[in-house]
């Protein structure tokens, strides 16, 4: 099972739009920054998708912080393909922040990524 993290402004909705991707393969619990930091840390979640107003600084502040710029990616306000997210995912990348107004769009995309590369 893959564990995912939402966190931010929009969390119970990314949390409801990731869950019903892949409902048996995907493990998705609502947190907030500073909990989702420590459980990736810890081994105890694998991925974090974090939204604020604009996709930009607020979405990732404290993951960047306490998990290093490299394992974070922000799409802002643009929507990924599922080869975007992938080659993000082999790059190491663990941490993606995006735009409350797009959860629709890029969530699921992040997720059927998520589940493809884990195969």
């Amino acid at each position: 099972m893959i564990k995912i993290l939402s966190g931010g402004v929009g969390k119970v909705d990314v949390a409801r739009t990731v869950a019903q991707v892949a409902p048996e393969t995907l493990e998705v619990a609502v947190s907030n920054d500073m909990e989702a930091a420590m459980r990736l840390r810890a081994g105890q979640a694998d991925y974090y998708l974090g939204t604020c107003h604009t996709g930009a600084g607020a979405s990732l502040g404290v993951l960047v912080g306490l998990m290093g710029r490299e394992a974070c990616h922000t799409f802002g306000r643009s929507v990924p393909t599922e080869a975007d997210v992938q080659a993000l995912l082999t790059e190491g990348k663990k941490v993606f922040g995006f735009a409350l107004d797009q959860i629709d769009a890029v969530a699921p995309v992040i997720a059927r990524a998520i589940v493809a590369h884990a195969r």
